[in-house]
């Protein structure tokens, strides 16, 4: 570590801490932070010319406590007049982020796209900060060092894009995920590798799974898995031996297997729920190949997929990209693919939501419920996929409990673009509560039109879907 002071304008920024192991684009954001200056904008002075964003710094003779200079400009909020209206831009920073309607979006420190579309997937989903925001800043005895570290800078990295307008440099959340999770911190020729976005997903699920563990067991015991987590319900079955097994498993998302038979999502999960593996038999008394067909037997809040695109290619060692376009739907409806039990718990449910889906329209209620239909109410949440109001991470309401249907409304897709899994450009779409829809290009943020949204799946070199996450529609029994 170097410690600098830096000039810029009429004010000097003292002690600086530089970490020579990153690239100088870390630095500018960090230089970016205190100064409102954008790192492209920025021309700080060095040995030999101007500071560029993948210079190597052992080469530039720095010192501790060496003053540099930087030239550049802030990017500014335009004053009021001492009297007339008051326009948006004269607000404070946190208010005008309120009226904008959406967060600000995250600086690339250098190959980081991967990292910052999955937290603005995330960040979507209000459970999760609301645990984020109860979660107790001394750490918990079962929970180790740097995962706590990681859980308390996802919270502060949320706490900053919600009260920002510009760009926010999340170099500190950064750095402790380096440090949780050392192959997202590998290099290639100094810089910083391109990393798989769905690796980051599931470590970012895992960690925060460990960390918002509530420590009573009167408590909802894991409030991730609540969210986020399904179960299956798996039968094995061996040809040569006609043996079967059953086993269950908790996952945090469904995969969407790709061939050049799916051309939907729907097909592609189906295909994902079925496969082979060799285990032994003890009938046969060797490795036999069996037949694994799942059912889902629990469903979680919120439902992710990922499009299986990235596969190892034996003949020329490398990853490849299936490019093949595979459509995927604003409304998902998952029934078929879960289990008897399961099927049976949803069914009253799912003609509650026909029923009131059905008045909305001026229809009668069926036979079945109607009865009961004034009993029934439909929270913003769960109403049509324009809405996105709140209910508890739990299935618990105030005056009736809440009940899955099996019907998902899409809420964000996180896209991949390019033809290598080591490359390329990830980019995270959001639908923010008011229903509008946001893209989140690292720094760059722009509303999109909904229809725009489902048109990311692939067949090209645009944009395609790589994960793509659902909130459940619920009704109040």
């Amino acid at each position: 570590m170097l410690t600098v002071s830096v000039k810029w304008q009429k004010k000097v920024f003292e002690s600086i801490e530089i970490d020579t192991s990153q690239p100088p684009l870390v630095f500018k954001a960090q230089l970016y932070d205190l100064s409102g200056v954008p790192p492209e904008r920025q021309k700080i002075m060095v040995k030999g010319g101007l500071l560029k964003d993948d210079a190597d710094w052992s080469t530039m003779g720095l010192k501790n406590g060496q003053k540099l200079m930087m030239m550049g400009t802030a990017d500014e909020i335009v004053k009021a007049p001492e009297k007339g209206p008051v326009f948006m831009e004269d607000l404070p920073e946190e208010e005008q982020a309120a009226n904008l309607g959406y967060s600000a979006g995250l600086v690339n420190l250098g190959n980081t796209c991967y990292m910052n579309s999955t937290m603005q997937c995330l960040k979507s989903v209000p459970e999760l900060k609301s645990e984020l925001v109860n979660y107790q800043s001394a750490r918990n005895k079962d929970v180790d060092q740097t995962s706590h570290m990681l859980t308390v800078a996802t919270r502060e990295l949320f706490s900053e894009l919600d009260k920002s307008v510009k760009a926010v440099a999340p170099m500190p959340f950064w750095m402790v995920l380096q440090k949780k999770y050392p192959q997202f911190a590998q290099l290639h020729n100094g810089n910083h590798m391109q990393q798989d976005a769905e690796e980051c997903w599931t470590q970012m699920l895992f960690t925060l799974s460990q960390s918002l563990k509530a420590p009573s067991p009167s408590e909802d015991p894991d409030a991730v898995k609540a969210l986020f987590g399904l179960n299956l319900r798996s039968r094995l079955h061996c040809q040569e031996s006609s043996e079967e097994s059953s086993e269950t498993e908790s996952v945090y998302s469904l995969k969407c297997h790709i061939s050049h038979e799916v051309n939907h999502l729907h097909e592609g999960l189906k295909h994902g729920l079925k496969g082979e593996l060799e285990k032994t038999s003890p009938a046969l008394g060797r490795t036999a190949v069996y037949i694994k067909e799942s059912l889902i037997d629990s469903l979680p809040r919120y439902l992710t997929v990922q499009f299986v695109r990235f596969f190892w290619k034996r003949e020329s060692n490398q990853k490849a990209k299936i490019l093949r376009k595979v459509d995927y739907p604003l409304e998902l409806d998952i029934f078929d693919l879960c289990s008897e039990d399961l099927r049976k718990k949803l069914e009253a449910p799912r003609q509650k939501l026909r029923d009131i889906e059905g008045q909305k329209l001026g229809l009668q209620p069926s036979a079945k419920s109607s009865s009961k239909s004034d009993d029934v109410k439909m929270t913003d949440a769960e109403g049509s996929s324009s809405g996105s109001g709140e209910s508890s991470t739990g299935h618990k309401q105030e005056g009736g409990s809440l009940h899955m249907t099996g019907i998902y409304d899409l809420v964000s897709v996180l896209t991949h673009k390019g033809r290598s899994a080591d490359s390329g450009h990830y980019v995270a779409w959001v639908k923010q509560e008011s229903g509008k829809w946001v893209q989140y290009d690292d720094a760059n943020t722009s509303l999109q039109r909904e229809e725009d949204i489902t048109k990311l799946s692939g067949g090209g070199d645009w944009h395609m879907a790589y994960i793509v996450m659902y909130k459940a529609r619920l009704v109040s029994m």
